[in-house]
């Protein structure tokens, strides 16, 4: 990956984009902040899908963090 100052990749976009088509992704910076990346469209698609929320969180790893279990109040109406 080639980090690319601002102001040069906005100058020279067209080889920003050939290179991240050959090389793989390139990252712009500004003010030697890490702000974007141009990324390949191939590479953009095989990318894994993005899990809905839903799924993602359901695949977490079950803990047992040692907190006792509360048993639910019996209520009375």
């Amino acid at each position: 990956m080639d980090i690319w100052k601002l102001k040069d990749a906005k100058a020279r976009f067209g080889e920003v984009v050939d290179r991240a088509v050959r090389h793989g992704p390139q990252i712009v910076s500004r003010r030697g902040a890490k702000v974007a990346m141009v990324l390949a469209y191939r590479d953009f698609t095989a990318a894994e899908p993005a899990q809905n929320l839903k799924t993602f969180l359901l695949s977490a790893p079950k803990v047992d963090l040692g907190f006792p279990r509360r048993q639910p109040r019996k209520l009375d109406f």
